[in-house]
């Protein structure tokens, strides 16, 4: 048996666990074998997570905390290794953007909030920084540790309208291959830092901007489909064989990577 891709014993920490990718990401890694703790702020969607997975057979637990609080994660890494002794993988999944980060479709940049922009790349960038902060302290202790931050397709093709998380996501990427090479030349070569950058992922979060009520697609909808070459949306569950490579031994020259899951979208010129 290829035990490459091994997850069985494995601990992982999602922050935004409960939330669209990072749930489908906690079950997928817990039917994998892994251990997998949901660190998130909303206990009634995180516990409900927690106790299916651990119906399903699998292993997960919920810490509660604020991924721009270190104090609060602090106390939740502290939680696990008490209970579980170490952690393998940080996942930092939490995210998300906001209505006066995002020009409107009849408005321009000069509409924009600077309170909802700075919300958004607080939550996003630090959001990512401090749990990364806390976590890696673990991971220089025993030597090892996976870290694993999400991008998007929009930092490197910035979305006409959508500036704040654009600006955000583009900090990622920067961020992600910064700490790469700096905790591999201080701390050793089994410290990996990485990030997933999905395309487009029809959820309920954003289908009512991509799709009409009646399923048919928007404008901006029909605009990502004509430049991604697989010609589809894509699932939230195809991201999960990249996320194994990147947890598991497979990837274990792989750092300071950006990879994109995206039908193609980010190698496609238009012409």
């Amino acid at each position: 048996m290829n035990k490459l891709f091994e997850l069985t014993g494995k601990i992982v920490f999602i922050s935004g666990g409960s939330g669209i990718l990072g749930s489908e990401m906690a079950k997928s890694l817990a039917a994998e074998g892994a251990s997998i703790a949901v660190f998130d702020r909303n206990e009634e969607s995180a516990t409900q997570l927690a106790e299916q997975i651990n119906q399903g057979g699998g292993k997960a637990m919920v810490v509660l905390g604020d991924v721009l609080v270190l104090e609060t994660v602090e106390k939740a890494k502290d939680h696990v290794l008490s209970q579980w002794g170490n952690i393998d993988v940080l996942i930092n999944a939490a995210g998300g953007n906001m209505p006066g980060a995002t020009v409107a479709p009849d408005g321009s940049i000069l509409d924009l909030s600077l309170e909802d922009i700075e919300k958004v790349m607080r939550l996003n960038y630090l959001g990512t920084v401090v749990p990364s902060q806390a976590v890696l302290e673990v991971f220089v202790e025993q030597k090892k540790g996976v870290i694993i931050n999400i991008s998007s397709m929009s930092a490197q093709q910035p979305l006409t309208r959508v500036m704040g998380y654009s600006s955000a996501k583009a900090a990622i990427d920067n961020y992600t291959k910064w700490l790469a090479v700096e905790v591999a030349q201080k701390f050793g070569e089994g410290i990996r830092v990485n990030a997933i950058a999905p395309g487009f992922f029809l959820t309920k979060q954003n289908e009512a901007l991509l799709t009409k009520p009646d399923g048919s697609l928007t404008e901006r909808g029909e605009t990502i489909i004509e430049h991604t070459p697989l010609g589809r949306f894509g699932d939230p569950e195809e991201l999960i064989g990249t996320l194994i490579w990147l947890c598991s031994d497979a990837s274990r020259f792989v750092t300071g990577t950006v990879i994109p899951v995206d039908g193609g979208f980010s190698a496609f010129s238009g012409v």
